[in-house]
């Protein structure tokens, strides 16, 4: 019988999203019977390393900026020969791109988090991209992704597999219960959650907000991010009382389980976990039309409806709609679950991986 794999994940660390949530499922999930897992942290600052199993380990590399800890992952690789690495952040592995040829005993995927040509605009970066078709797998978690890495990047078909991103139903059902009732009858409530950057479009939303002043909708916004004052300041001089910050919060399920709409507002995006969250909640969601497998997660009339955000008055005018409406929110669950459940999504990982 053959040995496990050593698969070695590469994340930057400092920040913990969408995308470092799947890494930790995969760490977690993978069959142990073909790998044994890794995690390499450039920085392990703010990783909630308690959600990860025990047997799998973790190295901390203690450098912040990621064009320094390539060198380090170098060595590395050297040293411990793993037969796979997998880099899941999308910058990272464009720094790793140029090295592959140099360890023909390792297999190298990158699992690209973003559209690229949308995300990626400094051009010493954008470099790097140039020799990306050095790894032996992609992962594009989207149609949009794995088009853009086509025709944009010049990625030889061959090597993109597209892979959606996982949701793990059972811990967002556990984490969505509260007895605590978490918003006030005076208002229906609506959430938002994200960096607050200018790439999730909360601008574009605070701008929808205006035109719903005279109604009682509220939106709550959860989340953090460089753009926090600007947003702030937004707020405060469109005259917004039905928008209210609520910053980062540890366990976010909760209040997507109670709200009764979710609204994505990113002007782009890699394949939003946060939309497949909600839908586990049971809660139904209004999206803006933009790249990112929007239109492979929502069924339209089913978990959420697509509308652009630059039609300020026709996405309020959904809003005000969709607040009112019926909703079913086993529907709603079961059009999440029996395509992006953890289980189905972990089984073609452990083929794609099991196949290099």
């Amino acid at each position: 019988m053959n040995r496990p794999k050593k698969i070695y994940f590469l994340l930057p660390g400092l920040t913990f999203g969408g995308a470092e949530r799947v890494i930790f499922t995969l760490c977690n999930d993978l069959d142990r019977t073909k790998f044994t897992p890794t995690l390499v942290l450039f920085s392990q600052e703010g990783m909630p390393l308690e959600l990860l199993k025990p047997d799998v380990k973790v190295i901390d590399l203690k450098i912040a900026r990621i064009r320094y800890a390539i060198f380090k992952v170098i060595q590395l690789i050297r040293k411990d020969k793993p037969e796979i690495v997998f880099g899941g952040w999308g910058e990272v592995s464009a720094f790793l791109s140029p090295v592959i040829p140099f360890f023909r005993k390792t297999k190298f995927v990158a699992r690209e988090t973003n559209v690229v040509s949308e995300h990626v605009k400094r051009r010493e970066i954008k470099f790097f991209y140039r020799f990306y078709n050095n790894f032996h797998r992609i992962i594009a978690q989207s149609d949009d992704m794995m088009n853009d890495l086509i025709q944009n990047l010049k990625i030889q078909p061959k090597k993109i597999v597209k892979i959606n991103n996982p949701v793990d139903v059972q811990f967002v059902q556990n984490q969505m219960i509260s007895d605590e009732e978490l918003f006030s009858d005076e208002f229906i409530n609506v959430v938002a959650i994200g960096n607050l950057t200018e790439r999730k479009g909360f601008d574009l939303l605070l701008n929808v907000f205006a035109e719903l002043k005279d109604q009682p909708i509220k939106l709550w916004i959860i989340g953090d991010g460089r753009d926090r004052e600007k947003l702030a300041e937004q707020k405060e001089v469109l005259g917004l009382e039905n928008v209210a910050f609520l910053g980062l919060k540890q366990n976010p399920y909760p209040y997507l389980h109670q709200a009764v709409l979710f609204v994505l507002s990113s002007r782009y995006e890699g394949f939003p976990n946060v939309l497949l969250e909600a839908g586990v909640c049971g809660t139904y969601a209004l999206a803006n039309d933009c790249p990112g497998g929007i239109n492979e997660i929502i069924q339209s009339g089913i978990n959420g409806e697509i509308h652009s955000i630059h039609d300020v008055k026709g996405f309020a005018e959904r809003i005000s709609d969709l607040v009112e409406k019926e909703k079913e929110a086993e529907l709603i669950q079961n059009s999440i679950i029996s395509r992006f459940s953890k289980e189905i999504i972990l089984e073609k990982y452990n083929q794609i991986l099991g196949n290099l």
